[in-house]
């Protein structure tokens, strides 16, 4: 009986408490100014969550208009001519290789094929089949069994070094097929640290690429990478790599972004502080990334992807205003890190974009006053 007598009393006081503690982490059902909850992203013309794109970070209707025709006619001949006629060295040609080898893999994923199936992603092997000459259906195949690897095996064990030899194999196709193309070289900087190669091998590597194309956003964005504590380098090879970088870039290069990118593969797992991102580290970077956006060109194809993680710093760091500048310019599209890690891309984008509304409208903000 006193048994029941103490938890009726419990429960009394959890009654008495739950509003207090609700309020307190601002919880209570009329949410005050400020919160997530309060404020509406549609008020600012921002995309809903459903409809967010999560395949590209930015817009390319071009390359879109294409993936769905061959993926509606399993006709890869678009795909071979959108290629063929972007530029080889600049960062489009590398993001589209990237799509379509992707898109490939998705459809065998969901479509792997049996006794009456034709599987997914067959297009792409009859490009190969038909074209074995062209350059474009070299590297997305190269990058095709790259991501493959990626998806399907685990590093280190059998069948992901077997699908890698494979890549790289094809790796060196694609680059015979098209000598100055640095596109199969950063194709097999995701091979290099996959398969492990020696720091000298992974230099040699990326001095084939600096030949090439030496302010490739892209190739930087996959050695950093490989140079990161969790892969084959450490913390301070990563901010060598990436600090070495910045400084030498060409003005309206967006290489003085790299050092941002740098921090974010390094970020604690566990932060217990809360002044972390307002750090002297964490602020050089974000302004070295803001300086990089605003001398860039408006049609780079690697701005979306330096706005995103800005978003991601600038929501954590409190500058609302800053980080809804960044979103007015991205919002629609979220293929990009950081949210592409999260198994919600769209979810995860559309939460930091409310914390971003509602610390935005806390301080004054409103859709009048958001410059476009």
């Amino acid at each position: 009986m006193a048994i029941l007598w103490l938890l009726m009393a419990l429960l009394m006081l959890g009654l008495v408490l739950l509003p207090v503690m609700r309020r307190r982490r601002g919880m209570i059902e009329q949410v005050p100014p400020g919160h997530p909850d309060a404020a509406d992203p549609a008020d600012y013309g921002f995309v809903r969550q459903e409809e967010l794109d999560v395949r590209l970070p930015g817009p390319d209707q071009d390359l879109l208009d294409v993936l769905e025709l061959v993926q509606r006619t399993r006709d890869h001949r678009a795909a071979a001519q959108l290629l063929a006629g972007t530029e080889s060295a600049g960062e489009l040609r590398w993001q589209r290789v990237q799509a379509f080898a992707g898109a490939a893999a998705l459809e065998l994923q969901e479509r792997p094929g049996g006794v009456h199936e034709t599987p997914g992603g067959q297009w792409l092997r009859v490009w190969r089949a038909e074209q074995p000459k062209d350059a474009g259906g070299a590297a997305v195949h190269a990058e095709f069994l790259v991501q493959q690897a990626w998806r399907t095996a685990t590093p280190g064990a059998d069948d992901f070094r077997i699908i890698m030899e494979e890549a790289r194999d094809a790796c060196g196709q694609a680059a015979l097929l098209a000598p100055g193309d640095p596109v199969p070289y950063v194709i097999e900087l995701s091979i290099g640290r996959g398969l492990a190669y020696s720091q000298g091998e992974f230099e040699q590597l990326w001095l084939k690429i600096l030949d090439r194309a030496p302010h490739h956003m892209g190739a930087h964005l996959a050695a950093l990478h490989y140079w990161c504590e969790k892969w084959h380098g450490s913390r301070e090879q990563a901010y060598s790599f990436a600090e070495a970088a910045a400084a030498r870039a060409p003005r309206g290069s967006l290489l003085a972004a790299l050092p941002l990118f740098a921090v974010f593969e390094h970020l604690p797992e566990v932060n217990l502080v809360a002044s972390f991102y307002q750090s002297e580290v964490v602020t050089r970077a974000i302004h070295g990334a803001l300086h990089a956006v605003h001398a860039a060109g408006p049609d780079d194809p690697m701005l979306p992807h330096v706005r995103h993680l800005l978003v991601f710093f600038l929501v954590r760091a409190e500058r609302w205003a800053e980080a809804m500048h960044q979103l007015v310019h991205v919002d629609g599209h979220v293929g990009a890190l950081p949210w592409t890690l999260s198994a919600d891309p769209a979810a995860e984008f559309a939460l930091q974009r409310a914390l971003a509304v509602a610390g935005y409208e806390a301080n004054g903000g409103s859709p009048a006053s958001l410059p476009g």
